[in-house]
């Protein structure tokens, strides 16, 4: 909520002020300064802004960032360096073992490309540490190809990304990443349901099925083992169908009690939707489906009326499957 965040924004300030006294956090209520919300192109509340060297011109934007501890790590890489540098195995091993998550960078030489995409990435997601390396030693210690960024859970690799020069882009490293940050499947319900379409993924894959049923622990596992194949690339969505408050999904993509299990994609941005075109929920046939998606080989699922041109005219609007989700989400 906007109080919790307030008081979350006022705690880094009052712990900033004794270690950085040049960085001042202020707030402000807009509702009343039509000027102000125009200039700074305001149109969500709250929205944190970050003003660098007293200029009025391009401020950045701090989205996503909730508590003290966050902001205070966002706000240091902004304004210092935002990847600790590894000299040694022992430095390396600190950082992966003292967070829940770290990221790390293994590269050939501290200057070029990749490592600018690393860094930039980095002051993007100040949820966890990231640390960089050119060090042979610690790149042969780890067994690593040099170029590579990898993420530690739990002090273990679990995922390897090659940086190719020119190749990166942040979008795609910060998204990959933040992914990390997320449980590998959600289920949806009435309170995950912003949470899952506001990930910086666009492409979801959901399953229906009764989540009591008999097959349900076979059929979750294959999922779960295909969602860690394609983590960072598609976003991984469970639809309970026993659930009488999923109705508007069910709605949404069609599906009917004798269509589950079912397995849909959703891409957010074009609101195209794809069927797994198999009725097994096997391993093989979710990287099959997963695979033909990415490389643009599978065929869309059209399964909507038009839009009424009247549709907007009335209070009660007119839904179909082609201005569902871009009304209700």
């Amino acid at each position: 909520s906007s109080q919790n965040l307030s008081e979350e924004f006022a705690e880094a300030a009052r712990q900033l002020k004794k270690e950085a006294p040049r960085i001042q956090f202020g707030k402000m209520d807009v509702t009343h300064q039509p000027d102000l919300r125009r200039e700074f192109n305001i149109r969500a509340f709250p929205t944190v802004k970050f003003f660098v060297n007293g200029s009025r011109e391009d401020p950045i934007d701090c989205k996503g960032v909730r508590k003290a501890s966050t902001f205070i790590t966002w706000v240091k890489r902004r304004t210092g360096p935002s990847v600790v540098l590894i000299n040694s195995t022992d430095q390396a091993e600190a950082i992966i073992k003292a967070d829940d998550l770290a990221v790390i960078g293994f590269f050939r030489e501290l200057h070029n490309d990749s490592m600018e995409v690393f860094c930039e990435t980095a002051r993007d997601v100040p949820e966890m540490p990231f640390g960089m390396t050119a060090s042979e030693d610690v790149c042969a210690n780890f067994g690593i190809q040099r170029n590579s960024l990898v993420v530690f859970k739990k002090g273990k690799p679990v995922h390897d990304e090659v940086l190719e020069d020119g190749r990166q882009n942040k979008l795609g490293l910060t998204r990959l990443i933040k992914t990390f940050t997320l449980d590998l499947v959600t289920e949806y319900n009435i309170e995950t349901s912003v949470k899952i379409f506001d990930v910086p993924v666009e492409n979801h894959i959901l399953l229906f099925t009764p989540t009591n049923s008999e097959t349900f622990s076979e059929i979750y596992e294959n999922y779960k083992s295909a969602a860690a194949e394609f983590r960072g690339k598609i976003r991984t969505v469970l639809v309970d169908t026993d659930e009488a408050r999923n109705g508007r999904i069910f709605e949404y993509f069609r599906i009917r009690d004798i269509d589950v299990p079912a397995v849909r994609i959703l891409n957010l941005s074009s609101d195209a939707r794809y069927k797994m075109p198999a009725d097994e929920v096997t391993v093989g046939n979710l990287r099959g489906f997963c695979q033909s998606y990415l490389s643009g080989k599978a065929k869309q699922h059209l399964s909507s009326e038009e839009i009424p041109e009247d549709w907007d005219k009335m209070p009660v609007k007119v839904l179909v499957g082609k201005n569902f989700n871009s009304v209700i989400f």
